[in-house]
Parts: structure tokens; C-alpha cells; sequence
């Protein structure tokens, strides 16, 4: 998705598109909203060629925010986690 000038990329894994997770201790509401994720469906190793495209990513579920770490575009400590659920953003600076 386009925004302004910016390409905005939202990736989760499948079984979680849809759910909503809530830590209430800490007051955080993670939503998987199915308007914001849904899309093209990929296989996970393909969304790599969308992460780098991006400027901003937005990486929910253990898979994705997993392989995402692996190939370097976010750091470990950049992880929030809301009931168990891994999330992280990436936003590139020009």
C-alpha cells in the first residue's frame, strides 16, 4: 500500500489475521485487523522482497516477526510482545 511517499507493508502470519490480543497489565491491545493485513497472500520466505521495498513495515506473529530477525531488518529487543504474540515495526529513514 501507497501513503503519501511512503510504501507501507503489513505483514502476519495467517492464523493470527483477525484475532485480537490484550495484556491488560500493561494496557497494550495488539488488533490483527483484517482490512489492514489481509492482502496478498504470500508465502513467508516471499515477504522479504516486500521488506525491502518498504519504508514502513509493520511485522506481526511468531513466523514472520522470526524470519524478519533472522534476516537482519529488526533486532531482537525491538520486539513487543502482547499475550505471546511478537510484534515489531520497521520504519526506513532516507
Amino acid at each position: 500500500m501507497k501513503v503519501r511517499n511512503e510504501v507501507v507493508v503489513a505483514i502476519c502470519d495467517e492464523d493470527i489475521l483477525g484475532k485480537m490480543f490484550e495484556d491488560k497489565d500493561r494496557g497494550l491491545k495488539l488488533e490483527v485487523k483484517e482490512g489492514f493485513y489481509r492482502g496478498v497472500k504470500v508465502k513467508l520466505e516471499d515477504s522479504i522482497q516486500y521488506i525491502e521495498k518498504a519504508t514502513i513495515v509493520n511485522i506481526v506473529g511468531e513466523k514472520a516477526v522470526r524470519l524478519a530477525v533472522e534476516r537482519g531488518f529488526i533486532s531482537s529487543s525491538g520486539i513487543l510482545w502482547v499475550s505471546g504474540i511478537p510484534h515489531a515495526q520497521l520504519i526506513k529513514m532516507r
